[in-house]
C-alpha cells in the first residue's frame, strides 16, 4: 500500500481579469455559483452542494491571469511537513505557514510550481453550510477538477508527482505523435488536476460537477439557450468516464459542466494511454462535435500573465 499525498483535495481556483462585472455576472447568473463574500474587490463564489467556503474567486486586474490554485491538507502538521519538504527541494515559497485571511480562515502557505503558478495548501478551513442539490437542478455540486496547459508538460507532470505526491491515472495520445494530456489524482477521484501540452503556460479549463446526467444535460441546454459560446460537447470521455460540455466564460477561459467522474482505487489502479484518434476514446457517446483546431485553439487560451507573480490577496 502506498501512502496518499499530504494534499487531500482541490479547494478552489482564483482568476483575475479586467472586466470583473461581466465575469461575476456570468458565474453567478448563468453558471450557477453563489456569491458568499467580497473583500476589496475580490469576489468569492460557492457551489451550493459543496462544504468548501468557495470554489471560485474573482479579482479585477489589468491583465487576465490565473491568481492561484488551492488544495486542502488534513492537518497543521501536514502543512508544515509539506512546506519543509518543498523548501528543502528548492521550491520557491511565497508565504510561510500562517493563518489564512480569506472566508473560512484556516492555516496554510503558498508557493510557485515549476511553471510559476501560485499554489496554496491549507487546512482547518471552516466548512460552509451546504445543501443537497435537488432533481432537475442544473447548478454545480462541487468543483471537479482543474486542467493546466504547459509548454513543458512532462516536466510539469513529474514536478507534481515528485513534490506534491500526485499519481498518474491515465493519459491521452494522438496516435504516434505521442502523449499530450496527463490526468493526476490526489485522492480516489480519477483526476483533480490534469496537464495538457500547449504552446504556452495557461489555464486549459475549470470543471464543475453536476448532480447527474439529467442535471448535466439541463445545464448544458440552459447555457446554449442563453447564447453562451459552446466549445465542445456534449459527450462522454473515456479517460475518467465523465461527461463534458465546454463553454467560454466572459474572460475567454474554458469552463466545463461534467458529471459521474470515475472513482479509482489508489493502489490498484493502473494507468492507460487512450488514443484520441479512436472516436470512442475521445467521446464514448459519439454526440460531441469533433476535437479539432477550433477546440484546441480556444483551450490553449491566452498566455498566463501571472507566472511567478503573487496576487495581491
Amino acid at each position: 500500500m502506498t501512502a496518499k499525498p499530504l494534499i487531500t483535495h482541490l479547494r478552489h481556483v482564483g482568476i483575475a481579469m479586467p472586466d470583473l462585472d461581466r465575469q461575476l455576472a456570468f458565474y453567478r447568473d448563468l453558471w450557477g455559483l453563489t456569491p458568499v463574500a467580497d473583500d476589496t474587490g475580490v469576489h468569492f463564489l460557492a457551489a451550493e452542494g459543496s462544504p468548501e467556503q468557495y470554489v471560485v474567486r474573482l479579482r479585477k486586474d489589468d491583465q487576465k491571469r490565473l491568481d492561484l490554485v488551492s488544495f486542502g491538507a488534513a492537518s497543521v502538521e501536514d502543512v508544515h511537513t509539506l512546506c519543509e519538504r518543498l523548501r528543502t527541494a528548492g521550491v520557491r515559497i511565497i508565504s510561510e505557514p500562517d493563518d489564512v485571511d480569506t472566508p473560512g480562515g484556516g492555516y496554510g502557505f503558498r508557493f510557485f510550481d515549476c511553471d510559476g503558478r501560485v499554489i496554496e495548501v491549507s487546512t482547518d478551513v471552516a466548512t460552509r453550510a451546504f445543501r443537497r442539490i435537488e432533481e432537475h437542478e442544473s447548478i454545480p455540486v462541487r468543483l471537479s477538477h482543474f486542467v493546466i496547459n504547459s509548454a513543458n508538460p512532462e516536466q510539469t507532470v513529474a514536478w507534481y508527482v515528485e513534490h506534491l505526491g500526485f499519481r498518474l491515472s491515465d493519459s491521452l495520445c494522438m496516435g504516434d505523435r505521442g502523449e499530450f494530456m496527463w490526468f493526476l489524482r490526489c485522492n480516489d477521484w480519477h483526476h483533480s488536476l490534469a496537464v495538457s501540452r500547449g504552446p504556452h503556460h495557461a489555464v486549459n479549463h475549470i470543471s464543475f460537477e453536476l448532480r447527474g446526467l439529467d442535471e448535466y444535460m439541463r445545464g448544458t441546454g440552459r447555457l446554449l439557450r442563453a447564447g453562451v459560446q459552446k466549445i465542445w460537447g456534449p459527450g462522454r470521455h473515456k479517460a475518467g468516464d465523465n461527461t463534458y460540455s465546454y463553454f467560454f466564460d466572459k474572460a475567454g477561459n474554458t469552463v466545463e459542466y461534467t458529471t459521474e467522474l470515475q472513482l479509482v482505487d489508489w493502489d490498484e489502479w493502473h494507468p492507460s494511454v487512450f488514443d484520441v484518434f479512436k472516436p470512442d476514446f475521445i467521446d464514448q457517446w459519439g454526440t460531441s462535435n469533433p476535437m479539432n483546431e477550433f477546440v484546441s485553439k480556444w483551450m490553449h487560451n491566452d498566455p498566463d500573465r501571472g507566472l511567478f507573480v503573487a496576487p495581491p490577496l
